[in-house]
């Protein structure tokens, strides 16, 4: 409506005075160019003032999440240090950026005040020599006004608009950001029978980080499958993959026989359940968190799956049952409370294939024993991958696989896999064995001979 407003205006001012308005329009790029001039410098600032306040905004999450260590270190101080010069230099940049804005209009305002000062005194001089009258001379004058308005307005709101385009631009740049999984087609994914195959398959995280090479592996349909080794022999990285979390670059990985790269996205990993080590959950309710993946879930389905799990005992450690609100990362929660919630997360959903990389943390026996029944429920009808750390979980797996360095050295069962005195024995000895009850047996009877 202003542009509108500026052309009406303008033709009025040519009908009045031509002569006039050629001077008018000469001097109107001289206004954009300043406008121009001042985006460029507003974008700057703003860019500049968005950083600083990310920065400041890390400082916050960062001292918040870890202020027991810091205050078992005694270096209280110290962040707050860090955090004070943070927020001063974010200080100091938006107050430079403020001023830029605050100064768009007022510099216009006084361009265009330039402007009518050159036309009073060109409109006078044509007066003076009998060029023009002076009664259009003053209506000229009089109706100048009314067209700078909008002329300014629209220089200055182009200004502020292009300094928040700028605030954005690192919205737009994760919105933009191309996916690095490739898909080369989106064929419908019906109910999986869940069988994974790996053909020759090389990953790398760049080209001299290889982590798997000419890999090999295939999992029947139904078959629980638990991946075992040291760190960085690659097992994050064949669940990621199957998950599509990240892409390898060489080989195939088929799904029911189809390239996984086939597969509509959306439809496969509806079919996929994933537990990650550290279990992530949303603020709200247990019972809200169980839910994510299918919302038109009852409460009476999901504690009807609960009740299965140590016969529902679990829940009386929940102070509202399934309405307890697990707070922000389900931090109000145990680790094993967290781990119940993330099981019966993917056990609501009934997925086809199943990847669970297992929690580090130690919990306690009784816990231990809830969480293996829900793992049950899940590998009954499932594909499952999975990153054991607990004895308790690779016994139930149908088959071992050990890896070393990206490759396959072993695999079996449990009890083949100890009579073959390999790795896996090793491994075993190391670190799983103090979780047998045979050794706790042993242990007790030593410590009643001693």
């Amino acid at each position: 409506s202003q542009v509108v407003q500026a052309f009406l205006i303008g033709a009025a001012l040519a009908s009045t005075e031509p002569e006039l308005v050629l001077y008018l329009l000469g001097f109107i790029p001289v206004v954009f160019l300043v406008a121009v001039g001042f985006r460029g410098l507003a974008r700057k600032v703003t860019r500049r003032g968005m950083r600083a306040m990310g920065n400041v905004n890390a400082a916050i999450k960062e001292t918040v999440s870890g202020i027991g260590v810091a205050k078992n270190f005694r270096q209280e101080e110290t962040i707050f240090n860090e955090f004070d010069d943070a927020n001063k230099s974010a200080f100091r940049v938006n107050i430079q950026r403020g001023f830029v804005i605050a100064l768009i209009f007022p510099s216009l305002n006084a361009l265009s005040g330039v402007g009518t000062a050159m036309l009073l005194y060109v409109g006078g001089w044509e007066v003076a020599k009998g060029v023009v009258t002076i009664g259009a001379w003053f209506l000229f004058m009089q109706s100048l006004e009314s067209f700078w308005w909008p002329v300014l307005n629209l220089s200055a709101f182009w200004t502020q608009v292009q300094s928040g385009l700028s605030a954005a631009e690192r919205a737009f740049a994760l919105i933009d950001a191309e996916s690095k999984v490739i898909q080369s087609a989106n064929v419908d994914v019906p109910r999986l029978r869940g069988e994974i195959c790996f053909e020759k398959v090389s990953f790398r995280y760049t080209e001299q980080e290889q982590i798997l090479c000419d890999f090999d592996l295939h999992i029947q349909s139904g078959e629980n499958v638990a991946l075992v080794g040291h760190t960085g022999a690659g097992k994050s990285s064949i669940v990621k993959m199957i998950a599509r979390f990240y892409e390898f670059q060489e080989g195939n990985l088929t799904i029911d026989g189809q390239d996984i790269r086939s597969l509509d996205l959306l439809q496969y990993r509806q079919q996929l359940g994933v537990v990650s080590q550290i279990p992530f959950l949303f603020s709200g309710t247990a019972a809200e968190n169980i839910r994510y993946g299918r919302p038109e879930v009852s409460d009476e389905e999901i504690f009807s799956l609960a009740k299965k799990i140590g016969e529902g005992e679990w829940l009386d450690t929940l102070p509202q049952g399934l309405e307890t609100e697990v707070g922000e990362r389900g931090g109000r929660l145990s680790m094993g409370q967290r781990q119940l919630v993330s099981l019966l997360r993917v056990l609501v959903q009934d997925p086809a294939i199943f990847i669970l990389d297992e929690a580090t943390a130690s919990i306690d026996p009784f816990t231990e024993w809830q969480i293996q029944q829900a793992l049950n429920l899940i590998l009954q009808n499932t594909t499952s991958v999975m990153i054991a750390h607990r004895l308790s979980t690779i016994k139930t797996a149908d088959r071992i696989i050990v890896l070393e360095s990206g490759q396959i050295i072993e695999e079996g069962d449990h009890e083949s896999l100890l009579a073959d005195g390999g790795h896996y024995a090793d491994l075993y000895n190391t670190y799983f064995r103090h979780q047998s009850m045979a050794y706790v047996e042993q242990v007790l009877k030593f410590a009643e001979g001693d």
